[in-house]
């Protein structure tokens, strides 16, 4: 495994600081492949699963060369979903805290359209966002891509899985030809290979092992009866009793229905799926990734993107036809030193899936027990956590340091309580210790936020 250090590249010496700033030493094997060719403006088509860290190459990539004085969009990163989207937007963020004068902008569906525009008629050097959006500014022409010097794909896979084909295609027409373009996906079927033939030139290819190693991430199968699943699912969450799981179906009916089920048997569920509004996704997302809810009923689609730290254990509800989804979904937990778990429910009839994954991973499936279960309410734990709703949001002001200032001032809690702090335009998350949550409520409702008080309450 390559791990060479960020030093060792040509980056800006304020880039560089600020990389090792946010704790990136060394490369991840993705990023040691693909960061030479991209910085020195190559075309790169990379495989590289989520977490691998792919986010910082294109990012590194794209903030190396941009002309700060020019306030014109200079690159765009399209990307399948609004929750990839805003992660890479907060990523970029990060990564261009070097310098206040960098303007990123998040292009995405679900929200209104008019400030929007107004953003980009004030000047946006990086545009990142899903291509039905994309395609709305473009034809009504409050983006123009003429100064367009990096354009990214990330997760294209997924794009061609979802239909956007055709949409990517119309955007890339409005690009400059003279371009780098950057193409990020999990798998590399033929028509990502034909998209790349299209639209790059004499691209590097990067393909990074997809395996995950044991020692990482214990991946153990249950034989079950059909009938029987949910009360599998019961059993496994209440033995290994993971502070996050992700519980993966194949289909949208077996997410609303699981997650009724555990629901009404008291464990701490949320389904994640294509027809929620874009503040309830939000509000899913967010009571999950900080571990105020401990359970995410998801479909493939739906999660695509999703990247949580720490996610304990990952439960195939049913196994999924393509092993390569098998090895996509798993390799969500197990990150970042941590160890991971994947759990798969299989019946008879799903054998043969079994094997397709013992095959791809080159590997012996490991098969596990499990005991007589009773779905009831007496086998339940609550998650660490809960969030509070705060009615002040960015348009306000308000930041995280306003909020974790309200909550440990004067007689408020301590710091070690507090956990995770998300702001959107106008409102704000803050996870707080269970057994500080009244306490908590009472610094931010008497305490002052900016100088104002915000209406703040336990958000379900």
């Amino acid at each position: 495994m390559n791990t060479a250090a960020f030093s060792s590249l040509p980056l800006k010496p304020a880039l560089l600081e600020n990389i090792e700033s946010l704790g990136y030493t060394q490369m991840t094997p993705i990023q040691a492949a693909s960061l030479p060719p991209i910085l020195e403006g190559k075309d790169v088509i990379a495989q590289a699963k989520t977490g691998s860290g792919k986010t910082a190459c294109f990012g590194i990539g794209i903030l190396s060369r941009l002309d700060l004085s020019l306030f014109k969009v200079q690159a765009m990163v399209v990307c399948p979903t609004r929750e990839l989207a805003d992660q890479v937007c907060k990523e970029i963020r990060r990564l261009a805290r070097f310098t206040q004068n960098i303007k990123v902008l998040a292009l995405c569906g679900g929200v209104p359209f008019g400030p929007q525009a107004g953003s980009l008629e004030g000047g946006v050097h990086i545009v990142v966002g899903t291509p039905g959006r994309l395609q709305e500014h473009l034809k009504k022409r409050s983006l123009r891509l003429n100064n367009l010097n990096v354009l990214v794909l990330d997760e294209a896979d997924r794009m061609l899985d979802m239909g956007f084909e055709e949409a990517v295609t119309e955007l890339i027409s409005h690009a400059p030809t003279h371009r780098q373009t950057l193409l990020f996906a999990a798998t590399f079927p033929d028509p990502i290979r034909e998209m790349s033939q299209k639209f790059q030139f004499k691209p590097v290819t990067i393909s990074i092992d997809e395996q995950h190693h044991v020692d990482v991430i214990e991946q153990l199968f249950y034989q079950v009866e059909k009938g029987k699943r949910i009360n599998a699912l019961g059993y496994l969450l209440s033995y290994f009793r993971p502070e996050s799981t992700v519980i993966f179906c194949n289909t949208k009916k077996d997410c609303h229905d699981i997650t009724n089920e555990l629901a009404n048997t008291g464990f701490s569920v949320q389904a994640l799926h294509g027809d929620l509004e874009q503040k309830d996704r939000d509000q899913v997302l967010v009571r999950f990734a900080n571990k105020s809810c401990s359970i995410l009923v998801a479909t493939d689609v739906a999660a695509r993107g999703l990247d949580i730290k720490d996610l304990q254990a990952v439960i195939n509800y049913e196994l999924p036809w393509d092993p390569e989804i098998y090895v996509h979904r798993i390799g969500r937990t197990g990150r970042a030193g941590n160890k991971g778990l994947a759990l798969s429910l299989c019946t008879q009839q799903e054998l043969d899936r079994v094997k397709a994954i013992e095959g791809y991973q080159n590997s012996t499936a490991k098969w596990d027990e499990i005991a007589p279960f009773k779905m009831d309410k007496e086998h339940r734990f609550e998650p660490p956590m809960t969030s509070l709703w705060i009615g002040g949001g960015r348009k306000d002001k308000v930041r995280p340091g306003d909020i974790l200032g309200a909550l440990t001032g004067d007689k408020g809690i301590p710091g070690s309580e507090v956990g995770k702090i998300d702001i959107f335009d106008n409102h704000a998350f803050v996870a707080v210790k269970r057994d500080f949550v009244d306490k908590a409520i009472t610094c931010l409702r008497n305490g002052k936020i900016k100088g104002r008080n915000f209406n703040v309450r336990k958000s379900q």
